[in-house]
């Protein structure tokens, strides 16, 4: 008697289905509506714009449009030969077929990148061009009989008419003492040591001995910043515009952004440690409630900030704008720290704990030195931030010698008669330098903290 095989042992059969035709069609009757959409909206600006005279325009280019055309398409004929130059060199090369056409969908991307950075540079080489215009204005005024188009158009500023007058209104009346100008030498010098080591290590991919050194220039930079920021006091800055008090603007978001990063490792680190690790009644409902903060955008609840603080005194106050920065930062940063906990292996703690160390030892002898790269993350993350905030600085300060950047920033573009675009361009520049060096020294670990946060192993 043949005993049947049970039904859980029994093969499955897979069946091979081809795709219908209108699967198969679907993609290329989507490209084809695209293309039409396109075809009709180019259509329709064609319709718009024939006949009507250019308004709003200072140089006008007749046919520039042509010309423009005809630049894409010789530059996509160039591209086209190069891909097949390319497509027949790499099959030669490496022996293997080479997808013509994948070769030029490369090309042409990266003609469309080039494109899409230099639309989007332009304004930022504006800003920076015009911060050296003596003129003091946003605007370039044309020059129809210079023969560059440049210039003609407007669209930068003459190069030989540029100064450091701007820059030099932004530093009047300031007085440093000796021992200021040296830590402002040191935290310079520091800066660039820490760029030429990061540029090495980049270049020949290692770290060729020098996370030592890069460790000794960092608490240099970090120690001749923190005093300077201290040190600094209204009184140095006696200049009459508001331009004059700008480098005490900065002084004002350093101390501000670096005190709320200081407290938002301490808050984060604590509160995502306790997630992470305890189980307590109300640990599910408090990390909703973290992600139900985190929906609303911060000036919702500037009506309830700012009673708060006035209830409390703290009007024009850095302490106020501080608690402020602090209480949002919670949210976001436990559960970046809470993600980074849950990677760590449990046994480390348990092993700790084993050998007599409390939960509270455990969690500062065994996590947080393992938690480096983490907390800079953090830090950064709120320092950057913080760096960058308006509209609550703003509502609380009040005074011009307790403003920050963005505040200052909008006093030089207050009046409708006396904007004074130079000097503002001059203060964004030199207002964005302390973010671009922070954010090109430490940028590793923005990428590492993010998915150390993110992803658990």
């Amino acid at each position: 008697m043949t005993t049947p095989l049970p039904a859980q042992d029994t093969p499955e059969v897979y069946v091979h289905r081809e795709p219908s035709a209108l699967r198969k069609a679907l993609p290329w009757l989507v490209l084809a509506a695209v293309l039409l959409g396109l075809g009709y909206l180019g259509l329709v600006l064609w319709q718009s714009m024939a006949g009507r005279p250019p308004s709003l325009t200072i140089y006008t280019v007749k046919g520039g449009w042509k010309t423009f055309l005809l630049f894409l398409l010789a530059a996509t004929g160039v591209l086209a030969l190069t891909s097949l130059i390319g497509q027949r060199f790499g099959q030669r090369r490496t022996g293997r077929a080479v997808n013509y056409w994948a070769v030029l969908g490369d090309q042409l991307t990266h003609l469309f990148l080039i494109l899409v950075v230099l639309v989007a540079i332009y304004p930022l080489f504006y800003v920076l061009l015009a911060a050296f215009d003596p003129k003091n204005s946003l605007f370039a005024f044309p020059d129809f009989s210079n023969p560059n188009i440049l210039y003609r158009a407007g669209l930068v500023p003459k190069l030989s008419g540029l100064t450091f007058e701007n820059f030099g209104k932004l530093f009047d009346g300031v007085s440093i003492p000796l021992w200021q100008t040296l830590l402002a030498v040191v935290v310079g010098a520091s800066l660039a040591g820490l760029l030429v080591m990061t540029l090495i290590e980049r270049a020949r991919g290692s770290d060729l001995g020098l996370a030592r050194p890069r460790t000794y220039a960092t608490r240099l930079l970090v120690g001749a910043l923190v005093l300077l920021v201290v040190f600094l006091t209204p009184a140095q800055f006696q200049g009459q515009g508001n331009e004059s008090k700008f480098l005490l603007s900065v002084r004002n978001t350093l101390l501000v952004s670096g005190i709320t990063g200081a407290l938002a490792i301490l808050l984060s680190t604590t509160a995502g440690y306790a997630m992470a690790r305890l189980r307590f009644p109300g640990r599910f409902q408090t990390l909703l409630f973290f992600i139900f903060v985190q929906m609303f955008p911060v000036f919702l609840a500037l009506v309830a900030i700012y009673a708060l603080l006035f209830t409390l005194g703290l009007i024009n106050s850095f302490t106020g704008l501080i608690l402020a920065y602090s209480g949002g930062a919670i949210a976001f940063n436990t559960w970046i720290y809470k993600g980074y906990v849950e990677s760590l292996p449990e046994s480390l703690e348990e092993a700790a704990m084993v050998d007599g160390a409390t939960r509270w030892t455990a969690f500062t002898k065994v996590v947080l030195p393992l938690s480096g790269s983490m907390l800079v993350f953090i830090f950064l993350n709120q320092f950057i931030g913080t760096y960058a905030e308006f509209i609550l600085a703003n509502v609380i300060l009040t005074g011009v010698e307790k403003w920050t950047v963005g505040v200052m920033l909008r006093s030089f573009t207050a009046g409708q008669f006396s904007t004074k675009w130079g000097i503002f361009a001059a203060a964004a520049t030199l207002g964005a330098l302390p973010i671009i060096a922070l954010f090109y020294g430490f940028q590793k670990y923005f990428v590492g903290g993010t998915v150390s946060g993110g992803v658990k192993e």
